[in-house]
Formats: C-alpha cells, structure tokens, sequence
C-alpha cells in the first residue's frame, strides 16, 4: 500500500496510515472515554417512543450513528430507526455497524436522498454492495474486522453519537441481553464495546422485564434511554447463507483435509483451543475431528467466535468445557447462551479480537478454520470482493484470528464456478499472507513457507502436500486464466482497514462493460 495514494483520499476525518507486513501499527493510547451525563434520579430511562428518543439523544445532521448484526438476515431494528430519522429531516449520517446484511438493502435509498452519506462496517452485500461497487455513495466506506472495530471505537478512530442496540428483552433500566423475550438471538457481543463509548446508548427491545432483568449482558451504566417496540426482528433468519454444513463432495474432501492436518499437529492435543468459520466445509471438518477427539480421549478447552449449534453439541457431549461467543449464529446457540450460563460466555467484540488491548481471546487459539473467496500465491486471503469486483462479502474476524492463532488454515475449493479459486494476485487483500499459515483445498494442502515447523511435521504424513502455484496451474489447466477485473483507479470507494488500523488495500469502483460503452 502507498501511503501517497492514502494522502490524497478525501472524506475521512482521522490520519490514514499505510499498512506494513513488517510492523504492527498498534501503539499506545489514551483509550476514548464515554460522557456521562447526570440525569437526576430517575426511576424509568423507557420513552415513548423511537422519534422520541432520537430528539433526547441530540441526533443532527453529520453525526455518527452505530447498529449491531446479531439478527442477520432477520433485523428490523435498523429499518425502524431509520424510517424515524429520515421523517425527522435528519440528514448527512454515517452508519457504523458491525456488519450489513441483504436485510439492510433499504439503506440504498437513504444513501440516495442524502440521509446517509458515510458507512463504516465490516461487511456489504446484495444491492448495497452493487450501489457502493459503483460509486454511488459520498464518501468511501470504511471497511473494518471485527477486532479493528472495537479498537477504532476505544481509540477515538470511530467517535459514535448515538448506538441504537437492540436487545431480546431489557428492563426499564436498560439492563439487557439477546438470551430472553420474543426475539433471542443470544450473544450481544457486538453491542458493548458501542454501549460503553457512544455519546448516548438506546436499547431498543421488544421484550420489557420488571427490573432488575435476570440476565444482563448489557449494563444499564451505559445505556441512557430504552425504547419498546413491537418486534426488534426474526430470529429463525439469523442462520443462512454462509452459515451451513456442506453437501458438496468437493467441501466434503476440504473438511476431510482440514481434519487430517488439525489431528496431525501437537497442538491437538487435551486442551486445546479452536474457533471455526461458517463455510460448508469449516463447519463440517467438526465430524472428523470429533471423532478423532473420542478415539484419543482428550477434549478441548474451549472455542471461540461465531458460535453455532455444533459448538454447542460438543459441549453438550463433554468434548469442550467452554464456549466464548460473541455471536450466536443459530437458534442452538442462541438458546445455548440462556441455558448454559456457566460455560456459554458472552465475550465483546473487544475482548474477542481488538489487538489493540494485547489481550484479546485470539491470541491464544490452537486453531482457526477460515473460508475465502481467493488466495493468492502469497497466501493472502480475499473474502469481500467477487470475481466480478463487487463488494458482497465481509472481512469478519478473520485477519484478527489468522494473526493471533497459533495455525491459521483457510479453506477453499480449488475451482469455484468457472473460475481459479488460487490466483496470482487477490482483488482485495483482507488477511495478509504472513499471518496464514495453510490453505487446504480438495486438490491438496500448501503450506506457508514461513512455517518451516509444519512442513517438517505434515510433509511426513500421507497428506496431499502442494503448493499454491501447483494448485493454480491445476485449476487454470482446467477453467483457464480470468480476466482481468477493469478499475477506475481515480474513484476510491472503500478502504480496508487491516486490524491495527493501518490500511490493508482499497477498493476501487468497478467497470462493468456497459460503463465501457456508455
């Protein structure tokens, strides 16, 4: 990255600062601090309603507000804010959500009429990330992982006005949590580190409890106004999409191949600890080394992340003492988190990722079990650009964990539809290859050679060792080369933010042959 290109990028209020392999970013600072405002005493923080709310926290043109994801696919939450601020005049917004889904395509019309002007996310797919692909949008869009987000939030990189946080039930105090009500959809991860530093919190529920609520997750210290509303969304629409286990032959020999290197390392052994992504073939590499876990007769210790329902079963069978999760992505999970207090934690997106405290869980994972769009030959990972150099993924928590685990392995098909999933060089560079330690694939694993270690203990097994440009000149023998995606150079429209808030790549807008033409 040249830091002369970042100079000279418009629209974003704090220093940009050029990504370095060499050198981590992070420095010291003097953590953001939360103002606190004196109310008096006051017995109930419940308004009446949304637009009420909004007036109270002071709202106005230009400001900054923040959302969370936890209900995916089946938020309504952000859609109910929003139709109240725009029939208040509000305009000039920027967006900072944990992550943006299909359900949040609405927004596009807000970006067209001037209400919103800026987002800040980890994620954009659908006909947000087509509108954004384009051009469309006023200022770039800040691209974030998981544990760069909380890091900007406590640095001051993101200063937020207003969080609106929705929660399955809270009390008239604003304690809350995503474990109880009408709408549980369990870890309310993403939300604290927003309740703990926007200049005002409101907890929009659609489940109120006599006070005090009997699981609080959220403390009502940092909460400054609680809205009831009819429904804050459908939960039974949070799992979907990437979330699944496989049905593909080809993803069946990737779990079969992630499986035989994890077992094959000492690292597995009792104890250890792992976090796993939501692709097919991630999800799906638990069966073998579940029963790997039972023929040894060792357990973990715990996993970590977006945890799903076979997380959740594994904890069930005694095979992990404990479960950090800072994302709940199905309905087992999400009842997990209510049943099993004791051993399923709801941890913040800080406490999971956020290098910037030195501490975060990350960094002391065994394992971690990632997906990707693309690899390069340099083992740098794409996971929100398409082929077509459209944003429609999300960088998610995965150069946080690729850099903090002991083995990073990212899984991929060789061929994905028509086209080389191994390539010379990736759209967009969302996890850098120093931090990526293997890549299975159904044609076989390749190690990084920065890890002599784990091709001196894997290259003596019966694994199917390649390397990347074996597998690439084995896909390109079959699908042939790509061509090359067109750019406009001169049209930046988002940047991505490596975790330590240096910037890992930017993505341009994309020329589709008919821009060409006309």
């Amino acid at each position: 990255m040249n830091q002369d290109i970042l100079d000279k990028i418009k629209g974003i209020d704090y220093p940009l600062v050029a990504f370095n392999p060499d050198q981590e970013h992070i420095s010291t600072v003097t953590t953001a601090k939360k103002e606190l405002a004196h109310y008096g005493v006051r017995r109930t923080k419940v308004l009446a309603d949304l637009k009420t709310a909004i007036k109270e926290t002071g709202l106005a043109d230009g400001m900054t507000i923040s959302f969370h994801h936890h209900l995916r696919g089946g938020d309504m939450v952000v859609a109910q804010v929003m139709t109240a601020i725009k029939e208040m005049g509000i305009k000039d917004l920027t967006i900072a959500a944990s992550s943006l889904t299909g359900a949040h395509d609405f927004l596009v019309d807000y970006m067209k009429d001037g209400t919103v002007t800026g987002i800040q996310t980890s994620g954009l797919r659908d006909k947000m990330g087509e509108y954004i692909s384009g051009g469309n949008l006023a200022k770039p869009v800040i691209i974030r992982s998981h544990g760069g987000r909380p890091r900007a939030i406590e640095s001051g990189d993101l200063k937020i006005d207003v969080a609106f946080l929705a929660a399955s039930s809270s009390d008239e105090m604003g304690n809350a949590n995503g474990s109880l009500g009408k709408a549980p959809f369990g870890s309310i991860g993403y939300a604290l580190t927003d309740a703990q530093f926007a200049r005002k919190t409101v907890v929009i529920t659609d489940t109120l409890v006599p006070f005090p609520n009997p699981e609080i997750a959220l403390s009502q210290s940092y909460v400054d106004y609680v809205v009831e509303v009819e429904s804050i969304g459908d939960p039974s629409k949070i799992a979907g999409g990437a979330i699944r286990l496989t049905a593909s032959p080809k993803e069946e020999i990737i779990a079969q191949n992630i499986a035989g290197v994890i077992t094959s390392l000492p690292q597995f052994k009792e104890g250890f600890s792992m976090q796993m992504g939501t692709g097919g073939a991630s999800l799906s590499a638990i069966t073998p080394i579940r029963q790997a876990m039972i023929t040894r007769g060792i357990k973990a210790g715990w996993c970590l992340g977006g945890i799903t329902s076979h997380q959740v079963d594994l904890l069930k069978e005694g095979l992990v003492s404990e479960l950090f999760d800072v994302q709940s992505f199905d309905a087992g999970a999400g009842l997990s988190v209510h049943e099993n207090p004791l051993h399923h934690h709801v941890i913040s997106a800080s406490q999971y990722a956020n290098g910037q405290n030195d501490s975060p869980f990350v960094n002391k994972l065994d394992f971690v079990i990632l997906s990707a769009l693309e690899v390069d030959v340099n083992f740098n990972v794409n996971v929100i650009t398409g082929s077509d150099g459209v944003i429609r993924g999300a960088s998610g928590g995965h150069s946080d964990t690729a850099a903090g685990a002991e083995v990073s392995i990212v899984a991929v098909p060789t061929i994905r539809g028509r086209l080389s999933s191994i390539v010379d060089e990736v759209q967009t560079i969302i996890t850098p290859g120093n931090t990526v330690d293997i890549v299975v694939t159904d044609y076989g694993i390749a190690i990084n050679p920065l890890r002599q270690d784990l091709i001196d203990i894997l290259s003596k097994t019966s694994l199917p060792i390649k390397t990347l440009e074996e597998m690439k000149a084995f896909a390109e023998g079959i699908v042939g080369k790509a061509d090359a995606i067109k750019y406009d150079y001169s049209h930046p429209v988002a940047l991505v933010e490596y975790r330590d808030g240096s910037i890992n790549d930017i993505i341009y807008k994309a020329i589709k042959d008919d821009d060409e033409e006309a």
